[in-house]
C-alpha cells in the first residue's frame, strides 16, 4: 500500500496518518471487542458522533483495515470485520491497554479489565 499523504519518513508518523486518530484506534478495539455493527460502535462509552464514525469506516475501509458484510437477516445492517491488515494491529492495541493499565490512574470500564484478565 503506497501512502501518498504522509508528514515524514518515519514508520512511526506514517502508521500514525492511516489509524492514529482517536476515533479510528477506538473502532479496531471495538472490533477486537467483537462490536461489528454501526449501531455497536455508537453505544460505546466514548459517544462518537455518527458523522465521525461514518468517516472513519471509509478511511479504514479505504487502507484495507477493515471490510464489511452485509447480515443475512436484516439486509439493511452493515457486520465489520477487521482484514488480515487489521488483525495484525493486536499487539499493538493490547501492548497500549497494557502500558495504561501500568502508568495511568483511571477508573476501568469493565470491558478492558476482561480484555486485560483473558489474555495475561
Amino acid at each position: 500500500m503506497e501512502i501518498t499523504n504522509k508528514r515524514s519518513g518515519c514508520p512511526i508518523s506514517t502508521a500514525l496518518d492511516l489509524f492514529g486518530d482517536r476515533w479510528s484506534l477506538l473502532i479496531i478495539r471495538d472490533l477486537f471487542l467483537r462490536r461489528t455493527t454501526f449501531t455497536q460502535f455508537l453505544n460505546s462509552p466514548e459517544k462518537i458522533a455518527t458523522n465521525i464514525l461514518r468517516d472513519r469506516l471509509k478511511k479504514l475501509m479505504s487502507y484495507g483495515i477493515i471490510k464489511f458484510q452485509i447480515d443475512q437477516n436484516d439486509k439493511k445492517i452493515k457486520k465489520y470485520f477487521l482484514t488480515d491488515k487489521g488483525i495484525d494491529l493486536y499487539p499493538i492495541i493490547y501492548q497500549m491497554i497494557i502500558w495504561s493499565t501500568k502508568y495511568l490512574e483511571y477508573d476501568q470500564h469493565f470491558i478492558s479489565t476482561e480484555w486485560i484478565n483473558k489474555n495475561k
